[in-house]
């Protein structure tokens, strides 16, 4: 699979000051949060046609497209977590060069957050699959393809994330909600009316990470972020 050019130098300077004077890296972290958020509606939506009896045949690709979607999700949050915290400043400081040790924690962060992107395509061929356009394949081939991608990236993902669901559970089976319920474990869909407890469906245990073990960055560079995956080339 063909790999699409990316110039680390270009994406730093995109997201130090491509964006206009002044607004720093505000737009870049707007847009990843609006992407998780569009992340999270997509799995969903995808949790929502697996209920569907007329997507039965289509279950199991379905539930992969659930996990890879979840999987950016997840990635993109780390991301957001990475973004520096805004503080106010006065006019006078405007023109300051900012501070050493600031520019060092961002690009650290955010170095972070590639090196474990590539983890995902050293072991489950991530970024390749979903760069590649699928479109001419059938769903045979992208069939066989997304079991090797499930294969490696689950691998990854638990080498570097503890993950326990969050509802003990079975799906389908029928569950209380208490009062003073936490509303980032819990997210209350259908007729909603009155105050809690509710009773209701399990339609998704829900997932949470108890501990995170994010890779470690080799050679880390200030001005340039690392490679997602080395380009490769066969000497004749």
């Amino acid at each position: 699979m063909d790999l699409p050019g990316i110039s680390p130098a270009n994406l730093v300077m995109a997201i130090s000051g491509g964006f206009g004077k002044g607004r720093g890296v505000r737009p870049i972290y707007r847009l990843m949060k609006n992407s998780v958020t569009l992340a999270t509606i997509l799995l969903i939506l995808l949790c929502a046609a697996l209920l569907a009896p007329q997507a039965a045949p289509f279950a199991q690709p379905i539930a992969i497209a659930a996990l890879l979607v979840a999987v950016v999700a997840m990635i993109l949050s780390l991301g957001i977590r990475t973004a520096p915290a805004e503080a106010p400043r006065a006019a006078a400081e405007a023109v300051k060069p900012a501070p050493q040790h600031a520019a060092s924690a961002r690009s650290s962060g955010q170095a972070e957050v590639v090196t474990l992107l590539s983890v995902f395509q050293e072991k489950g061929r991530f970024i390749d699959f979903l760069m590649d356009e699928i479109t001419p394949y059938t769903d045979a081939q992208v069939g066989s393809v997304v079991r090797a991608v499930h294969q490696g990236c689950k691998a990854a993902l638990n080498e570097h994330f503890t993950i326990e669901p969050i509802a003990e559970d079975d799906e389908g089976s029928e569950v209380r909600v208490p009062e003073g319920y936490s509303s980032e474990e819990i997210r209350l869909v259908g007729n909603l009316s009155g105050e809690a407890p509710f009773v209701g469906e399990l339609v998704h245990k829900g997932w949470r990470v108890t501990s995170v073990k994010l890779p470690r960055v080799l050679h880390p560079d200030e001005d340039h972020l690392p490679a997602l995956a080395p380009a490769q080339i066969e000497l004749k």
